[in-house]
């Protein structure tokens, strides 16, 4: 494993300086990697796979959507000629082999209002998800009708494709008859949902079409869904391989965690750091309960914690939950004397 750090102010750079080598250029002189330039893909060990593999996360997509990560295997897929930076989760995506997820009401109502229907064009605002036993139940306000409010219920089931498919069995909307989704929406269905006001949501007679890997945030997500249920008031999501084909062996946890994000392979960028050859693991320091992880947040866990190497050289950074990290709110202002 090689690092290579621009400058530092943590203990993690403490540990890294001291504990493993720069990485050199053909020279032998240090590679001089800017704080602002991610290096290319096609550099040393680079080009290698991100392996992923998580386990028991409560994983922020934003502060206001939040996935339980049940398991998870997979590979990070950074843009072309780049490597994932993690502080740009747009920079990679997240292809997964193997994973069950799981969607709260919470996190759906909120993803659906702040996500799948935020632009200002979008048909349908102020959406609430529930469930009533293994229905799904949305209401909102219908905007291209002068803001309609309906309700629906309806069933969810997984497409050969991998596709959520809601097959809305009641509609209800105030002062407007309606025996179904179509009528809800109008003739002009294709106008009121199509990919660009709406990405990810389709119409197919009165069933709505959801693609998993456009509904939520980034990271974007790239994987075959095989299983759907409701449960507890919640969604659990089950991806595998499609058509029968075996998963890769799984990443091997090195740090004797129950609850963790694990990498390896290739290279990865965080902070001001590039970790070559990854070997990286993110663990809960309080496992009792699952680990409260967000991204746009991670540095903050980083300065809370505090990290370890391995025998072979990698890395066991122990993090605190993101919600039980102290806010800090800024120094108290001394008031002006007065005159």
């Amino acid at each position: 494993m090689r690092w290579t750090a621009t400058y530092g102010a943590s203990t993690l750079l403490l540990l890294l300086t001291f504990a493993a080598p720069c990485v050199l250029a053909q020279n032998g002189q240090p590679s001089a990697t800017s704080a602002g330039q991610a290096p290319a893909a096609t550099n040393g060990n680079s080009g290698t796979v991100v392996r992923a593999a998580m386990r028991n996360v409560e994983y922020h997509l934003t502060d206001r959507i939040i996935v339980h990560i049940v398991s998870l295997d997979g590979k990070l897929t950074p843009k072309p000629g780049q490597i994932p930076v993690f502080d740009d989760k747009a920079s990679f995506g997240l292809d997964i082999d193997t994973a069950t997820i799981i969607l709260s009401m919470a996190a759906l109502t909120n993803d659906l209002n702040d996500y799948v229907f935020a632009k200002p064009d979008a048909p349908l605002k102020h959406l609430d998800a529930s469930t009533q036993g293994d229905q799904l139940v949305m209401k909102g306000l219908l905007v291209s009708k002068g803001g309609v409010p309906f309700e629906t219920s309806g069933s969810m089931s997984v497409t050969p494709e991998g596709m959520i498919r809601v097959h809305i069995t009641e509609v209800k909307a105030l002062k407007l008859p309606v025996k179904g989704l179509m009528d809800l929406l109008g003739l002009d269905t294709e106008k009121l949902l199509n990919t660009k006001k709406v990405e990810g949501v389709t119409v197919d007679k009165d069933d709505l079409i959801l693609d998993p890997e456009k509904i939520l945030p980034p990271p974007e997500l790239h994987g075959h869904l095989t299983a759907l249920k409701i449960e507890n008031g919640e969604i659990h999501l089950t991806f595998g391989p499609a058509n029968g084909q075996a998963a890769p062996l799984p990443v091997t946890e090195s740090c004797v965690a129950k609850n963790y994000l694990h990498f390896r392979g290739g290279s990865v960028r965080f902070g001001k750091l590039t970790m070559a050859d990854t070997d990286l693991e993110l663990l809960d320091s309080t496992p009792a309960d699952p680990f409260d992880f967000a991204i746009d947040h991670y540095n903050e866990q980083l300065v809370a914690g505090y990290s370890k190497m391995t025998q072979s050289g990698g890395l066991c950074v122990h993090l605190p939950d993101y919600n039980k990290v102290p806010r800090h709110t800024g120094r108290p202002t001394t008031p002006a004397p007065a005159k």
